[in-house]
């Protein structure tokens, strides 16, 4: 099982049981909605990637994402939240950029599986500058797909002829498992430093 599946199945129990009230609340969203999106992200992996031209882009791994991500940002409360966020996302998609730049070219010398690496390394990052758990996702996905269209035109600046392919790995993408990576955090880190305030407040 790939990482973005495991996550995602990981999101989807926890979504059933009532675990992740709180975040969905947050990212205004229902229980039924959050688990059509996890649904239609599953099932758009494996339908065909929309081409133009010399670009390839995968329904699971990109657009549902991004469509998600443009549906936060619209409903945020505060225009700061708005311009932080993307903020976040363009720092994000600079600091993954720059670590594929350090870290070799070839998977067999990386100590953990691309997609793992870097959408840990992502989702660590929009963590610290996402702020909130829908910031963090949205910085989570758009950081690292902004890495991978730089790091595209870079390529063809350099006269490389070639196909730049976003979500090609569909649930499994960096993207994706960056921004579920990311919201988690938020929501373990944020749990217990609300428990450890509510223990110190109660002595």
């Amino acid at each position: 099982m790939s990482a973005g599946t495991m996550l995602l199945t990981l999101a989807a129990i926890l979504v059933f049981c009532g675990l992740l009230q709180r975040v969905l609340d947050r990212m205004y969203l229902t229980d039924r909605q959050a688990l059509l999106l996890i649904g239609a992200m599953l099932l758009g992996t494996w339908l065909p990637n929309i081409t133009l031209g010399s670009v390839s882009v995968n329904i699971g791994g990109a657009i549902i994402p991004v469509g998600v991500c443009i549906y936060l940002l619209f409903k945020a409360d505060e225009q700061t939240e708005k311009w932080r966020t993307l903020f976040g996302s363009v720092l994000t998609g600079g600091a993954v950029y720059g670590l594929s730049l350090l870290l070799p070219a070839e998977a067999e010398a990386l100590p953990l599986d691309p997609m793992w690496l870097y959408g840990v390394c992502g989702g660590v990052i929009a963590w610290v500058l996402g702020r909130s758990r829908r910031g963090a996702f949205v910085c989570g996905i758009l950081g690292v797909l902004l890495a991978d269209v730089v790091s595209g035109v870079v390529s063809w600046g350099q006269g490389y002829q070639m196909q730049l392919i976003l979500g090609g790995a569909g649930i499994a993408d960096a993207a994706v498992v960056s921004g579920v990576i990311a919201v988690l955090m938020c929501e373990l880190v944020g749990e217990t430093i609300e428990r450890l305030v509510r223990g110190h407040a109660e002595k």
